[in-house]
């Protein structure tokens, strides 16, 4: 496999995350405005994920991984939505939040690591998430954007935005084509992304996912209530 890097080394995984080889992490995620987004509904959610058999948990505020985080010690990737003026940017756009995230007790920290216009480079995201202990995830849409983000000193990253830029395939199903050259490219990474059933989420995994993480389908039930109810409505 090819290296991403001068010299064609391996590239090596830190620890903790070399540790979730083969792993599923359940992203235990509420919507502003959903009954289930008291952060006492999440912790609930976040142990019945653990007694299922997930090996890490990936959680959005401080408040829901400091609570998550007193209930138990398996890894917990962190992040944080919030809109940001002038960019489209969400996901733990700046490295105040890197820090919060990191501080609150979070393994990894995740972030916008895309192409789009961005309050600050991704570089100064994953020096955050360093100096604060934590190892730097970037949720990226494209192969250029992971060999980016790669470069910038992240340790990680994850297709979870592939869709979610206009410059990424929009589909109703995973991007198993970007899992296919990150494979080929020889870039480690975490599937993420519409992966709501096990069979999917097995896909994604001998697509040469590190690991992968399914949320919707397992946290959200007003989501999958949505789906059942589209199919029943027909065409």
């Amino acid at each position: 496999m090819n290296s991403p890097f001068p010299g064609g080394a391996p590239f090596p995984l830190p620890g903790r995350l070399a540790a979730l080889r083969g792993a599923l992490i359940v992203s235990v995620q509420a919507d502003d405005g959903s009954p289930l987004r008291e952060v006492t509904h999440i912790v609930a959610l976040s142990r019945a994920a653990l007694l299922g058999g997930a090996a890490a948990l990936r959680l959005r505020s401080p408040g829901d991984i400091r609570a998550v985080r007193a209930v138990t010690d398996v890894p917990v990737i962190g992040l944080t939505k919030q809109a940001q003026p002038d960019s489209p940017v969400y996901i733990t756009a700046t490295p105040a939040e890197v820090t919060a995230v990191a501080q609150a007790g979070a393994d990894v920290v995740a972030f916008d690591g895309t192409d789009l216009p961005r309050p600050h480079p991704v570089a100064a995201l994953v020096a955050a998430a360093h100096a604060a202990g934590a190892l730097a995830m970037a949720d990226i849409s494209t192969l250029d954007e992971a060999r980016a983000a790669y470069a910038a000193g992240a340790d990680i990253v994850g297709t979870t935005m592939s869709g979610y830029t206009p410059h990424s395939p929009q589909q109703p199903g995973p991007d198993f084509a970007l899992m296919r050259a990150l494979h080929a490219g020889g870039l480690p990474f975490i599937a993420e992304g519409r992966l709501n059933s096990p069979e999917l989420a097995a896909q994604a995994l001998a697509t040469g996912a590190h690991a992968v993480v399914v949320g919707s389908a397992i946290t959200r039930p007003d989501h999958v209530t949505r789906w059942f109810a589209a199919a029943l409505r027909g065409p």
